[in-house]
């Protein structure tokens, strides 16, 4: 595919100074730069789906989960004060 840009000067003397520091055409380095910003986007985009599937996994799951662990801690303590007591959720934790 051909392609026709109109680049600010700015971008263009980027482009040549990059070129020649790497020993490269200016279409060469264009298209490098082009293919990494690309694969940098589609890591970002993969990533976000990973936690985007832990966050919609099973949430009742996670809160048996998360009052399991908090009972736990509570349970194993030398004192009888709670780390984690009800009337202070969503207040102090």
């Amino acid at each position: 595919m051909t392609l026709t840009l109109n680049l600010p000067p700015e971008l263009e003397q980027y482009l040549i100074q990059e070129a020649q520091q790497q020993g490269l055409s200016v279409e060469a380095m264009t298209l490098r730069l082009l293919a990494k910003s690309i694969a940098v986007e589609q890591k970002q985009s993969e990533a976000a789906d990973v936690l985007q599937s832990w966050i919609d996994e099973d949430v009742e799951d996670q809160q048996a989960t998360g009052q399991y662990l908090l009972q736990a801690l509570d349970e194993d303590r030398l004192s009888d004060r709670q780390l984690f007591p009800p009337e202070l959720k969503g207040i102090t934790w």
